[in-house]
């Protein structure tokens, strides 16, 4: 276990040349990722949608901004990868047609307008990297979730057939949420079932015990003399 493939950030839909979708995602935790797997001795890639965090020393970082973009890249790193931690927090749709121009208000100041903008879904990286996988790759996803953290971090898991997923909890009642350097609560759950809370830790600790468990699932196919059949 050597080479491994890292996403971190948000991507950006763009609706027009000056608008866009996206989300409160920093890349925080990716990068943090990034950084320590390097320093235990991992050749890391990362892919990163749009940061204003510095590339971790000796990390090869590939820029993106949309999920299609970052489909792309990870499609061509995964096969010559032996694990992904897909830590991105990718768009789940885009606009239909992006407007060659800003658009522009219309109608009086003061009227009701209504404007509407068609969306469609994006494709699911982490779906397709734990499809096409080789029988020793191993794919670890996230789930930020706003209610039954568990139980939805179960379903995705064995719905895209991972290794592990990490789930946090956001409640939106508390703030903005888990993203930047706000200590976070959720569990690493792991294909075998078994539940790793956490609870206010920091994204350095965090990341340590991400890697952790990768480390730990490598060890049992090691002990097992072959991959866990999945």
């Amino acid at each position: 276990m050597k080479k491994l493939l890292i996403t971190a950030g948000p991507t950006r839909e763009p609706i027009d040349p000056v608008r866009y979708i996206s989300n409160y995602s920093t890349g925080t935790l990716g990068y943090r990722l990034a950084d320590l797997a390097r320093k235990r001795g991992y050749d890391v890639t990362l892919i990163s949608g749009p940061t204003e965090l510095d590339c971790p020393k000796g990390v090869k970082r590939i820029l993106v901004e949309t999920a299609a973009e970052m489909h792309q890249e990870v499609g061509r790193a995964f096969p010559k990868s032996d694990a992904l931690i897909m830590s991105a927090a990718v768009g789940d749709f885009r606009p239909v047609r992006v407007a060659n121009q800003k658009i522009k208000r219309s109608g009086a100041v003061g009227s009701l307008r209504l404007w509407q903008l068609e969306l469609v879904e994006n494709p699911d990286i982490l779906a397709d990297a734990s499809s096409q996988r080789k029988p020793n790759q191993v794919v670890i996803g996230f789930a930020l979730e706003t209610q039954n953290m568990i139980v939805n971090a179960r379903t995705k898991l064995k719905a895209k057939n991972l290794d592990a997923i990490v789930a946090t909890q956001y409640v939106p009642k508390k703030g903005k949420g888990p993203f930047g350097l706000t200590p976070v609560d959720g569990v690493i759950i792991t294909r075998s079932g078994k539940n790793q809370p956490f609870r206010s830790v920091t994204k350095e600790v965090l990341s340590a015990r991400i890697l952790d468990t990768l480390e730990t699932i490598v060890a049992s196919f090691s002990k097992n003399g072959a991959v866990a059949k999945r």
